[in-house]
């Protein structure tokens, strides 16, 4: 709670007591917040002219009384904003030209995307991507919303296919990236409450932006490479039919390998601590995809092993059942016998006499 205190007091400092104000006829006034004036027109927000770093944060911070203070970092000259609103205003439709990670420091926060409203709350994050129609609300309530810019060469240059279990993140990384002509956004829910990594990584990414030295560019990119990392397998995130449809094939997959990389010391807990879900998820995954529980899909890598062993080495029908992981030989045998309607001494034997 002492950092949640500390970040918002920065946030406070940042976007009210900075010496220059400027007005709402300002030219950069209407990039911050531009009230909806058109149910027709879709804006294209490009990255803030305030800046020549690939990452920006917009912050917002919006009190009871209706008011909107905001500012952009880095900015070539520091500077606040201050707008007033009506309760359930909008923004107008817009997209980006880069991909936006908004997170709620404070309170609740409401978007529209894709003729949906969607609501976070404190601690969630959103990752829009370049073409996802969306527009933001307002309400007369205490809140704090951090957008994030980042142009999307930070992510082509790899650091997200380097994050968290490969296929998973790819699969992020290709929602985004990669489906041009898709419309998609991913809402991220931390798993555990009271989390403070987020917002340790993010208040360093606005120390960092504040400096805004010859080495802000590099250090941003660091922590945005944390900062996705932590999401990515600390976060629950929701996705539509389709999405998550592929993501169960992706997951099926990477435990599938892993399963058949540690099949002999294997247990289920494992699973749960390298790709952070619970154990039923897992059962319901390798039910669906291969029609097998955890206990038989494990049982049938083991088995296929054991006869492979049996067919192709010398080793003795108790250095195999070891070797794949039962230290039960009477076990061993029955569950072999069960699946493969013939002993192990008869499969050896049977595949010698072909």
């Amino acid at each position: 709670m002492e950092l949640k205190r500390l970040l918002l007091n920065k946030i406070e400092k940042i976007t009210k007591k900075i010496p220059d104000p400027i007005d709402e006829n300002h030219s950069i006034a209407m990039r911050i917040m531009c009230p909806e004036y058109s149910l027709e027109v879709q804006d294209v927000k490009t990255f803030p002219i305030t800046t020549e770093h690939p990452v920006y944060i917009l912050f917002w911070n919006m009190e009871r009384e209706g008011r909107l203070y905001a500012t952009i970092k880095p900015s070539l000259t520091p500077f606040s904003f201050c707008s007033v609103f009506t309760d359930g205003e909008k923004t107008q439709l817009h997209t980006h030209d880069y991909i936006e990670l908004a997170y709620v420091v404070k309170g609740e926060f409401r978007q529209r995307i894709l003729g949906k409203d969607v609501r976070f709350q404190q601690g969630d994050l959103c990752l829009i991507d370049k073409s996802c129609l969306h527009q933001d609300y307002l309400f007369c309530q205490k809140s704090c919303v951090l957008f994030i810019g980042m142009d999307h060469a930070i992510l082509e240059e790899g650091m997200v296919e380097k994050l968290g279990e490969p296929k998973i993140v790819k699969f992020l990384h290709d929602a985004l990236m990669k489906q041009k002509d898709v419309q998609q956004f991913i809402h991220f829910k931390p798993k555990r409450d009271h989390d403070p990594r987020a917002e340790q990584l993010i208040e360093q990414l606005i120390t960092e932006l504040e400096a805004n030295d010859i080495g802000t560019k590099y250090t941003c990119k660091g922590l945005l490479l944390r900062l996705l990392h932590l999401i990515s397998t600390e976060y629950e995130f929701s996705l539509t039919d389709q999405q998550k449809k592929k993501m169960r094939w992706l997951i099926y997959e990477d435990i599938g390998d892993y399963i058949r990389t540690h099949y002999r010391e294997i247990t289920i807990r494992d699973l749960v601590d390298r790709f952070h879900f619970n154990e039923d998820y897992f059962n319901r995954v390798l039910k669906e995809r291969s029609g097998k529980t955890y206990s038989e899909y494990v049982q049938d890598i083991r088995l296929a092993k054991a006869m492979e062993l049996l067919t192709d080495t010398k080793m003795t029908v108790e250095q195999v059942a070891v070797s794949v992981g039962y230290q039960n030989k009477g076990y061993f045998y029955k569950i072999f016998t069960a699946k493969y309607h013939m002993t192990p001494a008869q499969a050896r034997n049977k595949s010698r006499n072909r």
